[in-house]
């Protein structure tokens, strides 16, 4: 039986630091401002939109096709360092490799082109759903050919996202503790069957998931 890697996108392979420096640029909003009211979202358990909405600015979402030329898409300088090793190490091991995330469909070809290769890669836009509801759960294991959830682990950086509906659709959570999100949110009674401060540790702790 094949166990399965599952890989959220942001915070996990990708550093989304340039993406809300844009947001901030395209808004004229000093990058500073931006990220500290994104952090002070994040720690009272919203989204980024009350980022824009604590700024005063209506119709953010209109920004988003300038944001998009602006920013051009995934770059190999926005791989965290530990993304591509981690890949190889997981399926040296013996593991299949799946990458899904809360993304638009676009990202799936910007990621083959910074080399991330893994074995099934789909984004929510193709699932038609979006994380933390179920279906994202059941169309990700779909797509990685229907295994059993518990031979799955669903790594991602937030509580409310990743790790919670992950748990509750039956798979293994990994909860990697960087980005905003991975460092303000609290587990609390999620227990994320491994947390990780890096994303290269999780090759050397997959025994204690299935051991």
């Amino acid at each position: 039986m094949t166990r399965w890697v599952c890989l959220d996108v942001g915070e996990v392979l990708i550093d989304e630091t340039r993406v809300w420096s844009t947001w901030a640029d395209v808004l004229g909003v000093p990058r500073f401002t931006f990220m500290a009211l994104l952090g002070a979202a994040i720690a009272d358990g919203g989204e980024h939109p009350a980022v824009f909405e604590r700024l005063g600015i209506a119709g953010w979402a209109d920004h988003a096709p300038e944001v998009n030329r602006r920013y051009g898409g995934f770059t190999a300088a926005d791989l965290y360092p530990d993304a591509l090793p981690t890949i190889a190490a997981v399926r040296a091991a013996g593991l299949a490799v799946a990458v899904i995330g809360n993304q638009p469909a676009r990202r799936h070809d910007e990621l083959r082109a910074v080399g991330v290769e893994p074995d099934v890669m789909v984004m929510s836009e193709t699932l038609g759903v979006e994380k933390p509801e179920p279906e994202f759960f059941g169309g990700a294991l779909a797509a990685m050919g229907g295994p059993a959830p518990a031979d799955v682990v669903y790594v991602g950086d937030r509580i409310d996202n990743d790790v919670r509906p992950a748990a509750a659709a039956g798979l293994h959570t990994a909860w990697l503790r960087r980005g905003p999100w991975g460092l303000l949110q609290s587990p609390g009674a999620a227990a994320p069957s491994l947390v990780l401060d890096r994303l290269d540790e999780l090759p050397g702790r997959l025994a204690q998931l299935w051991s």
